[in-house]
């Protein structure tokens, strides 16, 4: 059986050491070397080219995505797991753009870890594209993640942009082609939706999603 070489990244010795200790109980991984910033990792794993790099998520001088870019071009033959105590969908689709075959918490079983390791030397990736595609679209438009969104038509939610900017009905109406009550009756609709009492409100909804 061929010897699945692995470096490790992260800022706790404890936590090295505990790593460590999961991945070498199967006797198929190696550990090669580990570190505790992201300058020793980058030179650590350019030096002993391992198989596999498990990066922790973040890190006193960067994080393991910024490990990860580097490692890509320092050390192509290398594949990457990000592994981290946030579930976090910035830190997500940066992973998956910054080339890292797997994205794991760090809950995650010790079987698991192993497998995952495993599969990524295999060549595969854990990182589901559906998934990594809904976080884009979560990441570059924040209101999408609000479930109260999910029954707003477009055009309620054309009237929820214009109404948070502090429009009147009828400057919306004449954006929108509207008459003044029908869009009236579109902003009482929209905020019942919302479960939202004024346009005040309307607006602090939006500002608290990025759309402020």
């Amino acid at each position: 059986m061929t010897t699945v070489r692995v470096f490790l990244l992260d800022d706790h010795a404890v936590v090295r050491a505990g790593l460590r200790a999961v991945l070498e109980a199967d006797p198929g991984l190696e550990v090669v070397g580990e570190a505790g910033t992201v300058a020793a990792a980058v030179e650590g794993i350019t030096r002993t080219r391992p198989d596999v790099a498990v990066l922790d998520g973040r890190l006193p001088d960067g994080s393991g995505i910024d490990v990860c870019r580097r490692v890509h071009l320092l050390s192509p033959g290398t594949r990457t797991l990000v592994l981290t105590s946030y579930d976090d969908d910035e830190a997500l689709l940066a992973a998956a753009l910054a080339g890292a075959s797997g994205y794991l918490l760090k809950e995650i079983g010790t079987t698991d870890l192993v497998g995952s390791v495993r599969a990524v030397h295999a060549g595969a990736s854990l990182l589901d594209p559906a998934v990594v595609e809904a976080v884009r679209r979560r990441v570059e438009d924040p209101l999408a993640a609000d479930p109260r969104l999910a029954g707003l038509t477009p055009q309620e939610r054309r009237v929820l942009k214009l109404l948070s900017e502090g429009w009147t009905n009828r400057r919306i109406g004449a954006e929108l082609h509207l008459a003044e009550k029908t869009v009236k009756n579109y902003v009482s609709n929209v905020l019942a939706k919302l479960q939202l009492s004024s346009r005040t409100q309307a607006a602090l909804f939006t500002t608290a999603h990025g759309r402020g």
